[in-house]
Order: C-alpha cells, then structure tokens, then sequence
C-alpha cells in the first residue's frame, strides 16, 4: 500500500467522523426539541436502526466482495449522506423510523466495505498498524465533530441544529469523492458458499461473540459514566467532558504505538485477556470514586488503555481469521458487535451498574475478564478449522 493510499484513507475517516461527532452530540437534542420526539421514540427509533443495519451489514459486506470494496463504499457513503439529509425534513416518528433504519443500515454497510477495502490495499502484516492510525483519525474527527456539536447546543436554536446536521451529511459527501482516489480494487472470485455464509463458521461467530461482550465497554463513558457522577458522587458537571477528553486524546496519542505492539494472533489473544483484566481495574476504580470522585481519573486512564488493547487486538483477529476473498462480509458480521453494544449496552449496563452500584461494578469487570479469557481458546479453534480448509 503506498503513503498515498494510506493518506487517503485517513482523509475520508477523518470527513465522516468530524459528522460522526455532530450526530452524536446534536442528535437527540435535535430529534426532541426540533423534531418534537418524546424520549422512547427517539430510544426505539434509534435502537430499531441500528437492529436493521446489523442484519443488514453481512450481505452489504458481501456485496463489497462481489462488486469491489471501493464502488461499495462510496455507495454506502452517499446512502449515509442522504439519511442525514432525511433527519432534517423528517417530522414524524413513522418517517424518524426509517430514516434511522437507512441510517443505520448505511453506516454499518460503510464500515464493512472500508475494511474490506483495507484489507484489499494494505499487506497482512500491516494491517493492524493501519487501522489504528485510522482509528487515531477518527478520534481526531469525533473531536472535531463534538465541538461544532457543542456550538450548537450552546446557541440551541433551530436554524443552528439544522446547519449543523447539513454539514453532517456534506461530511460524508466528502468522504465519498475522496474515497474514489484510491485504486480500484476487483471483485473477489470466492469459492461458493452456503446461503448461510459467515453464520455457518461457528468458531468465526463465537470469536465474534466474545468481541461483542467486550464491546459492552462502549456506553461506558457516553451514558453510564455520567449517570455515576450525577447520582453517586459529588463531582462536578465538567467532569464528563473531561474524561471524555483524556480518552479522546489517549487513543490519538498511544493506539498506533499499541497496536504496534500486535504481530499475529498469539499477541492479539494476549491483548484482548489483558484487555478484560485492566477493564475490570478500571470498573473497580470507578466504583470507589463515589466516596473520593477524583478516583474518575484513574478509572478512565485505565479504561483506555483497555479500549485500546482491546481494539488492537480484535482488528488482528477479525482481519487474520477471515478468507481473504470473503473479507466484507466477515469484517461486517464481526462489526456487529459493536451494533448489539450500541442496541443492549445502555439497557444492561444501566440496570447492573446504576442499579447496583458497587456491586454491579465489580460484576462488569468479572464480564470483561471472563471474555477476554475466553478469546484465546476460541481463537485456538478456528485456527484449527482454517488449518482443515482446502488450500
């Protein structure tokens, strides 16, 4: 893969990131004040999306495979561009539905078909490295994003909501003209398959089952983290965007240097156990902070590095045990982890932790250290199916 590539790789991560962090901040404000959405409208509206894309992302990504990652992807792009579009017009909850539902749909379809696309233009053994790099960008973007977002939560008028959601969908306007740089990449000639696919390759989806286990750290600084400090402890509002900020600035400083650090599957198996082990360090720490909240510090250093052992690790796993001529749909289903965290993440998480309090903690953390536990035998397994596969 030459620098070029790769810099332009990081260029359309970064364009739809920075609207990646607009939505995410803007959203739900938007979707209550502007659109006039009560708050389980807007929860089922926005779970029933993401539900949609994660069965949809598995034949998106076998599409990228038949028809090339790259057409794909700018695709997919526009689709997302044109969803975006949709929330600023959208008045109803039957139209927030289904433009949520091609939202979602787009957004876990693009996903699959870009890492497809790496995996088409970057050597095996680099891999790794470059999706932590692009991870970085995105970091970087959601920055961004989130700081235009908080301009307009600031004003909080209607005209700001709908400029900044405009500007979401350009983002990935963008991102699909700058996709269309890269080289062609030709469609894969893979050796027929059940109808079943991905889903028939049992040690492919229990490898893909601990992942999402571990993804269940997602809500943690967006929602659960924040609602410990509002009921358990006496820290200060600015807190949250503090340790949002510390995480933000730790993955843009140190993931690629980690993911440096993972050259095969024997280390990745290794980073997603000492993943589960500092994760539950890091709940551990979290629960003491409702007697001394500085502890919130601590916790959330030790929770990024956890985020980023974890990510390294599964990029390594998710890129090597998959068939080359199959990458879009298996990068997609393994995707769709971070979709059921994003669905059942909040629900679950709320109900152990703020319902449990330090108890619920220190449940999370044994969650987190059984799975990534578990990830090494399971890894072990579908090597040993890989090696019984026709050459």
């Amino acid at each position: 893969m030459t620098a070029s590539s790769r810099r332009t790789l990081a260029h359309a991560q970064l364009a739809s990131s920075v609207g990646d962090g607009i939505y995410l901040v803007t959203s739900a404000f938007y979707f209550a004040r502007i659109v006039g959405l009560s708050p389980t409208e807007i929860g089922l509206g926005l779970t029933l999306g993401w539900a949609v894309g994660s069965v949809a992302g598995v034949p998106l990504g076998r599409l990228a495979d038949r028809r090339g990652p790259r057409g794909v992807a700018v695709l997919l792009a526009l689709a997302t561009a044109t969803a975006v579009a949709c929330f600023l017009v959208v008045r109803s909850f039957p139209l927030f539905v289904v433009a949520t539902c091609l939202y979602g749909t787009a957004q876990t379809g693009l996903s699959a078909a870009r890492q497809a696309l790496l995996a088409a233009l970057v050597e095996p053994s680099e891999r790794t490295v470059v999706r932590a790099v692009l991870q970085a960008t995105l970091n970087g973007g959601l920055a961004v994003g989130a700081a235009l977002g908080g301009l307009a939560l600031h004003l909080d008028t209607r005209e700001g909501y709908l400029a900044l959601l405009a500007f979401d969908a350009l983002t990935f306007v963008a991102a699909a003209l700058v996709l269309l740089r890269l080289p062609a990449v030709p469609p894969t000639q893979a050796s027929p398959t059940s109808r079943w696919g991905v889903l028939k390759d049992r040690p492919y989806a229990l490898v893909t089952m601990i992942n999402a286990v571990m993804m269940f750290y997602m809500p943690l600084l967006s929602l659960i983290v924040p609602l410990w400090i509002a009921t358990r402890t006496d820290a200060p509002s600015w807190m949250v965007s503090a340790l949002l900020f510390i995480n933000t600035v730790g993955v843009l400083l140190f993931q690629v240097r980690v993911a440096r650090r993972v050259k095969g599957l024997r280390d990745a198996s290794v980073a997603v156990r000492l993943a589960g082990l500092v994760m539950f360090a890091a709940c551990a720490v979290f629960a003491m902070s409702s007697s001394a909240w500085l502890w919130l510090i601590a916790g959330v250093l030790l929770q990024v590095a956890a985020e980023m052992l974890l990510a390294s690790g599964a990029w390594e796993i998710s890129f090597t045990l998959a068939p080359d001529d199959r990458q879009g749909e298996y990068q997609a289903f393994f995707g769709t982890g971070t979709a059921v965290a994003r669905m059942l993440g909040p629900a679950v998480l709320t109900t152990v932790v703020i319902g449990g309090g330090t108890p619920g903690w220190l449940l999370l953390g044994a969650v987190f250290v059984a799975a990534g536990a578990a990830m090494a035998p399971a890894i072990r397994r579908a090597e040993a199916r890989r090696s019984l596969e026709p050459a």
